[in-house]
């Protein structure tokens, strides 16, 4: 499968605060909050969801490509995706807007508070999905992350006009989006995902139920956090995927983009949902493991390994063949 991953592409800051955010709210101050949290560290590394699905769907072999707008600044971290497969031709180059910048800073129950300045994402908007496909000879599925609002609108809208099946991924996005833009952005989406909190907020902004939702797409991903995932289609038992045992708990920046990647690659490779779901979710075990949002080394049998502790014999036996 040709898969184009469009989403946003970031320099990620991130800090992390010794203490609980909890402890410094007061209950009845909230309308007029006005904090600052003194960190003790700061890292910088690469970010923004699309370029971090299409990371982790190169580290699986799978060729992802990715599909968004950067800065000229993007030369260095360009080489970096090239150098762990992905394709990066499709993405526009800004003449006057640096790379988005997301900034968040973590405490110590593993909460986050960030920001996001868009640059040159805002750009994306320019973007047709016709010239990508015809760079690439025609394209399988699109995931439409989070992104310029208007360019995941355009994106959706182009996707249905061409036949192309896309995945909807609000992600970050939904809570400025209302709910007339989500209802046009996940209408007819062959996946929809989203965490268990955004699940709710879908259907508050929508109006839809669960049900009606399900009815409008073809399969509807929620990741659980530290429960796994569920995937559910209209008619059909759900599937529950566990996730594998951590070795450690770093950092959850960038863990559903992995679970993404994970799951969007298992699709590539021909597998059942469930395994798919598997991949994902041994994805992010990896990426919770460590500091930064690509900073994390897939090596084959150790993956392997842990996929077959997690998931069985049988599940190691159908996706090894298709892990290079």
């Amino acid at each position: 499968m040709r898969i184009a991953v469009t989403g946003s592409i970031a320099n990620d800051h991130l800090m992390t605060f010794p203490g609980r955010f909890a402890d410094q709210f007061v209950a009845d101050q909230l309308h007029t909050v006005s904090l600052s949290f003194l960190v003790d560290k700061l890292d910088v590394r690469r970010g923004g969801v699309g370029a971090n699905i299409a990371f982790g769907m190169g580290q699986l072999g799978t060729k992802p490509i990715l599909v968004g707008a950067a800065g000229r600044d993007f030369d260095e971290y360009r080489a970096w995706l090239d150098r762990h497969g992905v394709d990066t031709a499709s993405v526009r180059i800004s003449e006057t807007l640096h790379t988005a910048r997301f900034v968040c800073t973590t405490d110590a129950d593993h909460n986050q508070i960030g920001s996001f300045y868009t640059g040159a994402m805002s750009e994306a908007r320019l973007i047709e999905l016709k010239t990508v496909a015809d760079r690439v000879g025609g394209l399988d599925l699109v995931s439409v992350g989070a992104d310029d609002p208007e360019a995941m609108l355009r994106h959706t809208e182009e996707c249905r006009s061409r036949g192309i099946p896309f995945a909807a991924d609000f992600s970050q996005q939904i809570a400025r989006m209302d709910g007339d833009e989500i209802r046009i952005l996940l209408d007819g989406a062959t996946y929809l995902f989203s965490n268990e909190y955004e699940k709710g907020l879908i259907e508050s902004k929508t109006g839809w139920t669960d049900a009606e939702i399900l009815s409008k797409v073809g399969h509807r991903v929620t990741t659980l956090g530290a429960q796994g995932v569920r995937v559910e289609r209209a008619g059909e038992a759900p599937i529950e995927v566990g996730c594998p045992e951590e070795e450690r708990k770093a950092d959850p920046t960038g863990v559903g983009d992995a679970f993404r990647a994970g799951f969007l690659s298992g699709l590539a490779w021909g597998v059942s949902l469930e395994r798919a779901a598997q991949v994902g979710c041994m994805l992010a075990t990896l990426v919770i493991e460590t500091v930064g949002t690509q900073e994390y080394r897939l090596r084959r049998a150790h993956f392997m390994e842990r996929f077959a502790k997690a998931y069985g014999d049988e599940a190691a036996s159908d996706v090894r063949a298709h892990l290079s």
